[in-house]
């Protein structure tokens, strides 16, 4: 009797080799099922970029701010360059003080995952969201969200069913 099955190399690495007599057709489709969903469950990490200059304004610093808070709430890495033109290159320092700033700001949402470094005329610091980010400002949302109240009709029906109640135990005792 025929049974229409291969002899399958399953784990070609091992010593000796592991070989099975199986479906090759029915071993490939699950092998191909296992890495989709091995593929579904990862997490794909976004990087954001917010472009500084050295001599930025205080509201304009603050706008970038808001940009890069917004960026780490929702869960994304934000890469912040502070570009360097002219003289600016000469100082560099400044764009480190603004950096480091930038950093203590944001310190309650993310983390500084690499530091300041300086490449050519730019210079690059990459921040990262905490861990559980995302399901902590879930939570703040759903918590600080108005709870659904009850329709009116459900309201007035609770107190009339207990004021009834009580009425009669105190018409029912005799006065002394």
């Amino acid at each position: 009797m025929e049974a229409d099955l291969d002899l399958v190399e399953v784990a070609p690495d091992a010593r000796p080799p592991v070989c099975k007599i199986m479906d090759y057709g029915k071993f490939k489709y699950e092998t191909a099922q296992k890495a989709r969903e091995s593929r579904k469950n990862q997490v794909q990490t976004v990087i954001k970029e917010q472009k500084l200059r050295p001599k930025i304004d205080d509201h304009d610093y603050a706008t970038k701010r808001g940009h890069v808070m917004r960026f780490l709430e929702a869960g994304s890495k934000v890469k912040v360059t502070i570009m360097f033109r002219g003289r600016e290159q000469s100082r560099p320092e400044l764009g480190y003080r603004l950096l480091q700033r930038l950093a203590a700001d944001v310190a309650d949402l993310g983390f500084v995952e690499t530091s300041a470094k300086q490449d050519g005329r730019n210079m690059t610091m990459v921040l990262a969201p905490h861990k559980g980010a995302k399901t902590r400002v879930k939570a703040q949302q759903e918590s600080s969200a108005p709870r659904p109240q009850q329709p009116a009709a459900q309201q007035s029906a609770e107190p009339a069913d207990t004021a009834p109640a009580a009425a009669p135990a105190e018409q029912a005792a005799p006065p002394q």
